[in-house]
């Protein structure tokens, strides 16, 4: 025979150890801790934020709704109020719509 037997020499068995995994892991970790330092934490933040201002509304206080309608709360619910926007004019709006709460004064 002219063409001679080849045999594949067989290598030794990569082990893999914890090390090798926890680096290989590290990346993720890592992205998962600076999204929620970068994201998720300000976000939970600002909702609580929100939450105790919406919670705090009383009669009288002058706000700004998300659609930005400016006016007086004059009468509070559950899950709505009244809000006075022009003498003798009043709309109901979700508490949930109030994005924030003026000086007093702020509306003539």
């Amino acid at each position: 025979m002219f063409i001679s037997d080849a045999f594949a020499q067989a290598a030794p068995a990569a082990q893999p150890g914890a090390e090798s995994t926890l680096v290989s892991l590290l990346p993720l970790v890592l992205m998962f801790v600076v999204l929620y330092f970068i994201m998720i934490r300000p976000q939970m933040k600002r909702q609580k934020e929100h939450k105790a201002m919406i919670e705090a509304l009383a009669k009288g206080d002058e706000v700004v709704t998300a659609g930005g309608v400016l006016g007086k709360v004059s009468k509070l619910g559950e899950a709505y109020l009244h809000l006075e926007v022009a003498n003798g004019v009043e709309i109901q709006i979700q508490r949930s719509a109030v994005v924030q709460v003026l000086p007093k004064g702020t509306l003539k």
